[in-house]
């Protein structure tokens, strides 16, 4: 019997990922779309939409699913398993690049179409979660639209310095949702210190919960150090600090 109910939920696990498919928002230029892929997740507490950093791009499309080497990419399906809806927002068609000005300006308004189709589509609360040059996106957007479109922020290897967008030159001090800090304590990247991400929860004085948590774990870091497979992207912890990521947004507490 015990048998027979793990072939039957195993099936209806596949059947519900068989579901996952790519998006594509009208961004309002031209015949532009934002490409986003979706995981619904018939059990989900809540959506998340990941933010890729970098210049979000998709990499090759194998078997019709992005194989982008970003942390929040490559762990979707983690992110998937603790149940949640899942959307991962590559660059818009028309785009080359995903620089940091457009990600405080017009990214912003990408995010809001993602939002406003998350909540049509599955009516749960959105969470944003950005990684590296995506906390960039994801701090501006959850600061733009407020609570009222977002229920959460999770921001991840995050950019502290030097950069348009910076989490520090944002006005943190107006997020007022739960919000969720994580880096890596040997991230090298000379943009995303891990000193001064360990800060930026002390301005974020309207949030009514908050916490920064330092991973320390994964092993075999190679090539650039500010790239997702290095320490920045939680090379070989993806599952660990996706867990630790998926437990604090279920329960949120200082």
């Amino acid at each position: 019997m015990k048998f027979f109910t793990l072939v039957i939920l195993l099936v209806l696990h596949a059947a519900a990922k068989a579901n996952e498919a790519w998006v594509q928002i009208d961004v309002g230029r031209g015949d532009a779309r934002l490409p986003t892929y979706v995981m619904p997740n018939p059990k989900a507490l809540a959506t998340l939409i990941l933010l890729p950093g970098g210049d979000a791009g998709i990499g090759k499309i194998i078997d019709g699913k992005p194989t982008s080497g970003n942390f929040v990419s490559r762990s979707r399906g983690d992110f998937y398993a603790a149940d949640f809806n899942v959307i991962v927002v590559y660059r818009a068609s028309d785009l080359k690049a995903l620089d940091y000005g457009y990600r405080v300006k017009e990214h912003v308004n990408e995010i809001a179409k993602v939002i406003t189709y998350a909540k049509q589509t599955f009516g749960k609360p959105v969470w944003l979660v950005g990684t590296s040059r995506g906390t960039v996106s994801g701090t501006a957007a959850a600061i733009a639209l407020g609570e009222s479109e977002v229920q959460g922020l999770v921001i991840t290897s995050s950019v502290t310095s030097k950069k348009i967008g910076a989490i520090a030159s944002q006005r943190i001090e107006s997020i007022k949702i739960p919000t969720l800090v994580v880096h890596h304590k040997n991230d090298s990247c000379k943009i995303c210190i891990p000193s001064e991400a360990s800060r930026i929860t002390a301005d974020l004085k309207s949030a009514p919960l908050k916490k920064f948590i330092m991973v320390d774990g994964g092993s075999s870091p190679e090539g650039d150090p500010c790239e997702a497979k290095h320490w920045h992207g939680f090379i070989n912890y993806e599952k660990e600090t996706v867990k630790l990521i998926t437990d604090w947004i279920k329960n949120p507490k200082n």
